[in-house]
């Protein structure tokens, strides 16, 4: 058995020394290897999928950039300069898509002169097309609904099936808060539903898809776009024309049965005062 000698064990002193610089260069040039392998796999990334950053750099259109421009120098102070919207002054418009600027801006509702339990409708302070210019802006920078273009009653204004239907969806829907006759009504809490008879056709399909206020958003999951257009059509040539429902009074606008009731009362009241007054005389 060979005998361990001193110069024996500084010999594996020095191994083991020598072994540990190679350990440490080891994991190093792992460490290297990994880092190269990342940045390789971002480069490649980059290279072959520009689209994930092609929404920063959209250009917007000529309208979108005039729109822009009004919305700097009207809304910015309370919606923000990229419209995420201003904590305590304005809500985020991010989503909210053509219909809701169109309605807002379009009645006048919007800018608001302070903060209220509800924006009223007042005269507009941008013009039709300033106003389209602002929607698009809007649209261009993050999407949401869009009120169709071209007539949205002019298929409809001569067929009785559609004017029929869109009273009943309008009964169903829409008279607990604007009322038979469409003249509107108190809500909670300081707010109110508007009168509907002096509204255009495309404010009313704009409120139903953006849900202003209290209203609620009619999707075409809850309505069909052909039933929006039946509503409307039922809004603007019935109720904008003051089309009695039936009878001759128009009590109420709910047709000759308020008439009927009415007639009932009044008669039976004229009968039993004659009743009295003959009664008297015998």
């Amino acid at each position: 058995m060979t005998s361990d000698t001193p110069a024996r064990r500084r010999a594996r002193v020095f191994s083991r020394r020598r072994g540990a610089p190679s350990r440490a260069r080891r994991r190093v040039g792992a460490a290297v290897r990994m880092l190269a392998a990342l940045a390789l796999a971002g480069g490649v990334y980059t290279a072959f999928t520009p689209g994930a950053f092609a929404e920063d750099n959209t250009q917007l259109s000529t309208a979108a950039q005039q729109g822009k421009q009004l919305f700097d120098n009207s809304c910015i102070s309370c919606h923000g300069r990229e419209a995420q919207g201003v904590q305590d002054r304005g809500p985020s418009l991010i989503g909210v898509g053509s219909a809701s600027v169109e309605f807002q801006v379009g009645t006048g509702r919007m800018p608001m002169a302070r903060q209220e339990a509800q924006a009223e409708e007042k005269t507009p302070q941008f013009t039709p097309d300033e106003t389209k210019q602002i929607a698009q802006y809007v649209q261009e920078l993050g999407g949401g609904p869009q009120v169709p273009a071209g007539s949205l009653t002019e298929n409809l204004k001569e067929n009785p099936e559609a004017l029929a239907r869109g009273g009943e969806l309008f009964r169903v829907n829409c008279t607990s808060c604007h009322s038979f006759t469409g003249a509107g009504g108190a809500l909670s809490s300081g707010k109110f539903a508007p009168a509907l008879h002096d509204v255009t056709a495309e404010h009313i399909y704009a409120a139903m898809l953006s849900g202003p206020q209290n209203m609620p958003v009619f999707g075409d999951n809850q309505l069909s776009p052909d039933e929006k257009r039946e509503i409307i059509t039922y809004i603007t040539q019935q109720l904008q024309q003051d089309k009695d429902p039936g009878g001759i009074f128009n009590l109420g606008g709910y047709g000759p049965a308020t008439e009927g009731l009415a007639i009932f009362l009044v008669g039976i009241t004229i009968l039993v005062f004659t009743s009295l007054w003959i009664a008297g005389k015998s």
